[in-house]
């Protein structure tokens, strides 16, 4: 069956949605194809009782991320504040330090991170958002990794170490995974067009990047959108092939013919170059995207009655420096009226290629071991356990983000959103600010909305 609209949309996260409702409200018909029988992409919520639900995937939202605060605002999805009250945990080797707000308590890296941070922090507001690799080192900057330009600052293992820590969840990578200019821009982008980016912004709970959640939970804007949207949203419908080589681009799926005035890609750019093309891709873009991989993440979640490490004057956040345990960093994801309780820890990176391979059973048992060393022997009996591995979704293969490696940005990064013929880009990595992040892909889907419709008025 063939069926015809001004845009075909392939991806119902949050990018392809928001690039959807821009071009509808503009008066061109869409349909936005998702190969998920759900809507929402990296976001996605899991219900643990009749009245609550905790985020299995991307949830936090920050001062500065204007675009998916206003958009939630407009959908009436409320905000509420994440959990930042009380003492934090630092655990090293099995050992527990409960400090304030600030760097973890450790005497041997704590000088180093703080010169760290303030280093990358100077360094990054040296980049220029829109053409880093125009910077003034950047192919010195882009041919060592992060870890290295690190190192090269006089910072021991312990400062780059409690740093991989905080990447684990932020790339699902450490800072030998990515370009040295690749982790400045992304810090640069921390911020909007007013407010430059930091680390502490960056890392940060109240007033940063995790200072509040989604009542009922992150999917909720997704699925709103989807709501507006109606019948012009189709799940379970993989794109496999797009035809520019006629009139009309051709969307192929698995059961329909599709045909566009232009295309929306917004999936993540790996996955991208697996859709058959004709025309190829061009070969530095296939290139890209290529090496656009994301990092690895998982997250888990522990449900207790109530979230008991409150009356011991806890946040329930805490930091793991500590190669027995899989959890890099854990929150409080309890609901906003506090129960039941819910910690959430993340497994990123070096401690997701450890434990992985071991059993659910393995993983659940180390991951509890972990937040009970936090928090106490209590957090070693939830009522239930929830485990997301964003590497086994065959829609996304990885989180949260892609980083890109040693000479990928100013070999290659010119043409991360150069439309191909009448095939424009979105997600959350075709942004400069708030890179990989839900605000990013709202952006990137306002972004390719309006590039269509300033290629309409231009070839009009």
């Amino acid at each position: 069956m063939t069926n015809h609209r001004d845009v075909i949309v392939v991806g119902a996260g949050l990018a392809g949605l928001t690039a959807a409702r821009a071009l509808r409200a503009a008066g061109r018909t869409v349909q936005v194809l998702e190969a998920r029988e759900r809507v929402g992409g990296r976001t996605v919520d899991h219900r643990i009782d009749d009245g609550h639900v905790v985020e299995a995937g991307g949830q936090f939202v920050g001062p500065t991320q204007d675009h998916i605060l206003s958009l939630a605002a407009e959908l009436g999805v409320d905000t509420f504040p994440a959990f930042d009250t009380g003492d934090n945990v630092y655990v090293k080797n099995g050992t527990t330090r409960r400090f304030g707000n600030g760097v973890p308590p450790d005497p041997t890296a704590l000088l180093d991170v703080g010169v760290l941070i303030s280093r990358i922090d100077r360094a990054a507001r040296a980049i220029p958002l829109d053409e880093p690799w125009r910077a003034a080192d950047a192919r010195a900057l882009d041919a060592q990794t992060l870890a290295t330009w690190c190192r090269r600052g006089a910072v021991t293992d312990g400062g780059v170490e409690l740093l991989d820590i905080l990447l684990g969840s932020a790339f699902g990578g450490t800072a030998a995974d990515a370009s040295a200019l690749f982790g400045l821009w992304y810090v640069a982008g921390a911020g909007n067009e007013y407010t430059p980016g930091t680390v502490g912004r960056m890392m940060g709970v109240t007033g940063a990047a995790q200072d509040a959640r989604f009542v009922g939970g992150s999917q909720r804007v997704s699925l709103r959108l989807a709501e507006e949207l109606g019948e012009s949203v189709t799940l379970g419908s993989p794109v496999r092939r797009i035809d520019q080589t006629g009139p009309t681009v051709v969307v192929h799926t698995d059961t329909d013919r599709w045909t566009a005035n232009r295309v929306v890609v917004a999936v993540p750019p790996v996955l991208a170059t697996r859709i058959a093309w004709d025309p190829l891709l061009p070969a530095p873009q296939e290139a890209l995207f290529q090496r656009m991989s994301f990092g690895t993440l998982a997250k888990f979640e522990a449900v207790y009655p109530e979230p008991f490490w409150r009356a011991d004057g806890l946040s329930g956040q805490a930091i793991f420096r500590d190669p027995t345990f899989p959890v890099c960093s854990m929150f409080d994801n309890s609901p906003p009226d506090g129960g039941p309780g819910v910690l959430m820890g993340f497994v990123g990176a070096d401690q997701w290629r450890t434990w992985a391979p071991k059993s659910p059973t393995e993983r659940r048992g180390a991951v509890l071991r972990a937040f009970a060393t936090a928090l106490g022997p209590q957090a070693l009996h939830p009522t239930t356990c929830i485990e997301k591995d964003w590497t086994s979704e065959e829609w996304t293969r990885g989180g949260p983000t892609s980083v890109l490696t040693p000479g990928t940005l100013t070999g290659l990064g010119r043409w991360r959103d150069v439309p191909f013929g009448r095939v424009h880009w979105a997600g959350a990595e075709h942004v400069n600010h708030w890179n990989g992040y839900m605000d990013g892909a709202v952006r990137s889907g306002k972004d390719a909305a309006a590039d269509i419709l300033a290629a309409e008025r231009i070839t009009a």
